[in-house]
C-alpha cells in the first residue's frame, strides 16, 4: 500500500513496528512521568518515527486529513492520530520552512579565472593548433565557509559544451526567480 507521507511509497517496515509503540505512549502520555515503564529505546524509536513522519509529510506536503487517514490505515487509533495531525497542521508551515533551510545546500560559486594556452607546434608534434583553456573555479563550501579552488583543463569542444550549458542554467534560474 502506497501512502502520500512516504512519497507515495510503501511504508518503511520500522515505522510499521513502531506505530504500535506510538500507539502506547499516546494511551498513557499522562502517566508517563510516574510509571509508563518505557525504556529509553523506545523513549528513542517513538521520537525517530515521529520524526519520520512528521517530516516526510510535510516534505510531501501533505494534509493533515491524509495524514490522519494513512496513520489510521498503519494502525495508530483515531483519537490519537488526529491529536497528532492537529499538532502537525498548526506547525506543517513553520516545519517546511525549516526543512527547506537545512535542505539542498549546495556550494556557492565565489570567483573564477581563466586563461587559454594556445600551442602551435611541440618538440613531438609538427603541428597541433588546439587551444586549451585552464579554469579555476573558487567553490565556497557553506558548511564550512571554507573557499577550496577547483581546478581543470578543457579542450575548445569542452569549453563550449560547458559554457552552452551553463548559458541553458541561467536561463533556467531566470525564470524561477
Amino acid at each position: 500500500m502506497r501512502f502520500r507521507f512516504c512519497g507515495d511509497l510503501d511504508c518503511p517496515d520500522w515505522v510499521l513496528a513502531e506505530i504500535s509503540t506510538l500507539a502506547k505512549i499516546y494511551e498513557k502520555i499522562l502517566k508517563l512521568t510516574s510509571d509508563a515503564k518505557f525504556e529509553s529505546g523506545d523513549v528513542k524509536a517513538t521520537i525517530a518515527v515521529l520524526s519520520f513522519i512528521l517530516s516526510s509529510a510535510a516534505k510531501h506536503n501533505v494534509d493533515s486529513e491524509s495524514l490522519s487517514s494513512e496513520l489510521q490505515q498503519l494502525g495508530l487509533p483515531k483519537e490519537h492520530a488526529t491529536g497528532l495531525c492537529r499538532s502537525y497542521e498548526e506547525k506543517q508551515s513553520p516545519l517546511q520552512d525549516s526543512l527547506r533551510r537545512c535542505s539542498l545546500r549546495l556550494n556557492r560559486l565565489d570567483s573564477t579565472s581563466w586563461r587559454v594556452d594556445y600551442t602551435l607546434s611541440s618538440s613531438e608534434l609538427q603541428k597541433v593548433n588546439e587551444p586549451v583553456v585552464h579554469l579555476r573555479l573558487n567553490v565556497k563550501d557553506v558548511d564550512r565557509g571554507v573557499l577550496e579552488p577547483v581546478a581543470m583543463s578543457l579542450s575548445a569542444e569542452k569549453f563550449r559544451v560547458l559554457l552552452a550549458e551553463l548559458k541553458q542554467a541561467q536561463a533556467i534560474m531566470k525564470t524561477l526567480e
